[in-house]
């Protein structure tokens, strides 16, 4: 009788250690603010955890610092949008095989009265070069995320030394969209946002979108999976299968299927495996 109840607690032990470590399946996702403001994930998480039993735990910054995270064998997957950082991350070692997700664009906005009369142009580094001549209020993230690269690459094209106004007319926040937004809406500035989360945005108080449609405005989001190889620690297995589905068929509807007010924020476009 003894030598049975100790098999039969011993049985129920291994039972329950198995239910707490199926509980606790979960990869850790390093992504951008942008991912995570719009709501994107609040309706694609769900469908990938119903679908797999793997839960996501979301670490939302900006690209640069998602990237270092991911560097340092902090996550198992990263999903940012700047496609050069993304590259040299898998060049460098420290990611396996980019793919293509889905893609919008960055978008211009600022105060209804706008300023600096950028209204109805179609060149973005055009319409910087307006702000700065004006000393208009601009708001940067000032983070180092893909927002504020692209940002930054629009002033280099528009030959402004904006970081010379810094503290000025020109604003590095050094904060999410969602907070780059609230700040520029309190300080009636412009500045530049990706598509998906100004949609989303429900504060935006006397600002409206200015300029779109610029080519170089283009946002592409790519994910990578983390190199086991570099940190053995990475559950790539669970991970690829995130990636798997976030660029197969039910991921790739999810995404397309994702809009406010009618309006798609995302569009996918995976089925390119960029680099290995």
């Amino acid at each position: 009788m003894r030598r049975y109840l100790i098999t039969a607690a011993i049985t129920v032990a291994v039972a329950l250690t198995t239910a707490a470590s199926a509980g606790d399946r979960y990869i850790t996702l390093a992504s951008t603010t942008s991912t995570e403001n719009s709501g994107l994930f609040a309706h694609l998480l769900p469908r990938f955890e119903a679908a797999s039993g793997i839960a996501v735990r979301v670490v939302a910054v900006g690209t640069g610092q998602a990237i270092r995270l991911a560097g340092n064998g902090d996550a198992d997957v990263l999903l940012v949008h700047h496609r050069p950082s993304e590259e040299a991350f898998v060049a460098a070692g420290l990611g396996v095989g980019r793919r293509d997700v889905m893609y919008n664009d960055f978008v211009l906005v600022g105060p209804a009265a706008d300023p600096a009369g950028i209204r109805g142009l179609t060149d973005a580094a055009g319409a910087l070069t307006r702000i700065a001549a004006a000393a208009a209020p601009f708001a940067s993230r000032g983070d180092d995320s893909g927002t504020h690269k692209a940002e930054l690459a629009l002033w280099d094209a528009a030959g402004v030394d904006q970081r010379a106004a810094s503290g000025t007319w020109y604003r590095e926040l050094g904060t999410g969209m969602g907070a780059t937004l609230n700040t520029a809406a309190a300080m009636n500035a412009y500045t530049l946002a990706d598509r998906g989360t100004w949609t989303s945005f429900a504060n935006k108080g006397d600002l409206v979108l200015l300029l779109a449609g610029d080519p170089v405005l283009f946002n592409p989001y790519g994910v990578v999976l983390v190199n086991p190889a570099r940190h053995p620690h990475v559950k790539a297995a669970d991970g690829q299968a995130f990636i798997d589905w976030l660029t197969g068929p039910a991921g790739q509807a999810a995404i397309a299927a994702f809009q406010r007010d009618g309006q798609a924020l995302f569009f996918p476009n995976a089925g390119t495996l960029a680099t290995q």
